[in-house]
């Protein structure tokens, strides 16, 4: 997951939250970057026919200096703090359990204490949008830490001054918030360019906050785009530089040669808390479209489907013989939602959503919280082999609070009486398992109902591919290859099908305790 880049770091993937200001890059034919130091902007670029002619020319290479683009753009770049109060969690009676427990308060009870309060702060970058004063930056770098509240967030210009800012609107998902400060006089500002357009091995600049020390500026290159680090969400999206990116960063413009944000510097992927060369930013076609809506009131509807997913890995490709690379595979469907209701099924693998592929790239949670909810769209699926398509009404994702109300949790179980595996030696060695069909008594041991059919691990290999996907005692197989085994022999069945057909995998339904079964390609021995 991704972690806030101010705070400790205790994850390789960080987010960044900082502001970077781009150098500029001479474009042959003698155009040149005209940019304002006052109003009406003071990162814009000249629009004018030599700029427009760039395209259709080579672009020239390094410039001898990033100085004169930097003097253009930092006027822009500012720094963000907040002063946060943050309830501390009170210890418990160090005394309970003891003869001494009565007297601080009855006995299994602590005594009522009044809440205690620490200050905070936080520290990142963002930049100026409007010459009236909007600010953006990362929705983290002004969100209260823990049991905390923000009591003031203060927007520091580069040459020093400050201005309380007014929070205007922030989107968690998608990490972005707005900002408005004030003053008699026009801000500089900066603005979003097209994204679409940039190219791994583009020349890219970052301006920021890091580690505090106030205006800094780097500089490298567009090291990929469209990035996914894994961290799930709609916007697991990426551009990655090499530009260095480091705490405080966070919020800041990643700025192409012609002085546009491209991007907001969000995170790094760093084994030490410090930069590496791997940083990533929300595009600016993710952003803008966001930005304007925060800044403007409107309320940001997402589409949602309702379904748990996975993407297809090798494993999950080979054991049912489909494309590597191509769609995503339901783990659950969710009860009502829109998904349910147009019959998507746990184990469909999703390819397209609304006539565009499903992709590493372009994941379905992507694609389909940028539909408008309400629409209906086509949607095409694997499912047991055969291609189908179906039309689903994309429903409106609940707010982060009702999602996580939803979910479920292992429930606690009591210890089992012994469970005897099978002496089954094809599980054994294909898959590294031991496994028994389920009883009632056995149901009631596992705490699911007594009516549940499949196969319970008894046993994992911890040298087997099940172990290293994490299959566990207790777990419980109820399909393989979309085929149900409630006996070794069902399974042993799919097995031996499976290395006739050449498969490498074979691909398990797997539910444990109170949780939605979910789907694990386990590769065969």
């Amino acid at each position: 997951m991704l972690r806030d880049e101010y705070e400790e770091d205790e994850k390789d993937v960080k987010p960044v939250r900082y502001a970077y200001s781009v150098t500029s890059a001479l474009l042959i034919g003698g155009a040149a970057i005209s940019l304002a130091t006052g109003y009406p902007a003071g990162a814009q670029v000249a629009q004018n026919d030599d700029a427009r002619m760039a395209g259709v020319v080579p672009r020239a290479g390094a410039p001898e200096s990033f100085a004169d683009l930097t003097a253009q753009l930092q006027p822009a770049v500012v720094n963000i703090s907040t002063r946060q109060r943050i309830e501390v969690q009170q210890n418990a009676n160090p005394f309970a359990g003891t003869p001494f427990e009565g007297l601080f308060g009855r006995r299994g009870q602590s005594p009522e204490r009044e809440p205690q309060f620490r200050e905070g702060q936080s520290l990142g970058s963002g930049f100026i949008i409007s010459a009236d004063g909007y600010v953006v930056t990362n929705n983290h770098v002004v969100s209260p830490t823990g049991r905390g509240t923000v009591e003031e967030i203060t927007v520091t210009m580069p040459d020093g001054t400050e201005y309380e800012a007014e929070l205007v609107g922030t989107d968690p998902q998608s990490d972005l918030a707005v900002l408005k400060v004030s003053r008699g006089q026009a801000f500089p500002y900066v603005e979003f360019g097209d994204s679409r357009q940039a190219r791994p091995g583009d020349w890219v600049v970052a301006i920021g906050n890091p580690f505090g020390l106030g205006g800094t500026v780097t500089s490298g290159i567009v090291s990929a785009i469209q990035r996914n680090t894994g961290s799930g969400g709609a916007y697991d999206r990426y551009i990655q530089t090499d530009a260095a990116i480091n705490r405080g960063n966070s919020g800041g413009p990643l700025f192409d040669m012609q002085g546009n944000v491209i991007g907001i510097n969000n995170a790094i992927f760093s084994p030490s808390g410090g930069s590496v060369g791997i940083g990533f930013a929300i595009p600016a076609e993710i952003a803008a479209p966001i930005v304007e809506k925060l800044r403007d009131g409107v309320e940001i509807e997402r589409g949602y489907l309702g379904v748990n997913i996975q993407a297809v890995s090798d494993d999950v490709a080979d054991s049912l013989g489909i494309e590597r690379n191509r769609g995503e595979i339901v783990q659950s469907v969710q009860a009502g939602e829109a998904a349910d209701r147009a019959g998507l099924e746990p184990g469909d693998i999703v390819v397209r959503v609304n006539n565009r592929d499903v992709t590493p790239e372009q994941t379905l949670s992507f694609l389909v919280a940028n539909i408008t909810p309400g629409t209906t769209v086509p949607v095409e699926l694997i499912r047991d082999g055969e291609r189908r398509r179906v039309n689903v009404t994309v429903g409106k994702r609940p707010s982060e609070e009702e999602l996580r109300q939803r979910q479920m949790f292992e429930p606690d179980m009591d210890d089992e009486e012994d469970m005897q595996g099978s002496d089954s030696e094809t599980i054994a060695d294909k898959l590294g398992l031991q496994v028994l069909p389920i009883t009632q008594q056995i149901a009631r041991q596992l705490g699911v109902s007594a009516d549940t059919r499949g196969l319970a691990v008894a046993g994992v290999d911890p040298n087997s591919d099940a172990a290293r996907k994490g299959l566990q005692r207790r777990d419980i197989i109820l399909s393989a290859n979309y085929r149900p085994v409630a006996t070794a022999s069902d399974l042993e069945a799919i097995i031996r099908t499976a290395e006739s057909e050449n498969r490498d995998a074979v691909l398990l339904r797997v539910q444990r305790g109170g949780r939605p079964a979910s789907y694990v390609a386990v590769r065969l021995r």
